[in-house]
């Protein structure tokens, strides 16, 4: 092997080391997903019923997307698994109760 397969080899990292995201991070963003979909929804339905405002509704919203997009991000990249699936799960359960409660 010439120097040059020499730097690639050193350039993909140590053995064993895969680049991208594990397949169980999308999953787990993925389900955080779908449920953040309908708690969003949730949200800006309480939201109307108790303000009757749609400015207010707007602003629940997108807080509630962006918290969700935020959590997604850091799911995917940083967080460890234990706490990546705490938060699915209680997201999860958050939606289920308020489905449930309604």
């Amino acid at each position: 092997m010439g120097p040059q397969w020499t730097m690639v080899a050193a350039a993909r990292g140590p053995a064993g080391y895969r680049d991208g995201v594990e397949a169980w991070r999308i999953i787990a963003a993925a389900v955080l997903a779908v449920a953040g979909i309908v708690l969003t929804l949730i949200v800006m339905a309480k939201v109307r019923d108790r303000t009757q405002n749609s400015g207010q509704v707007a602003i629940s919203g997108a807080v509630t997307l962006t918290t969700l997009a935020l959590l997604a991000v850091l799911m995917l990249t940083v967080l460890p698994g234990v706490v990546t699936w705490a938060i699915v799960v209680i997201v999860v359960v958050a939606v289920s109760v308020m489905l449930l409660a309604s």
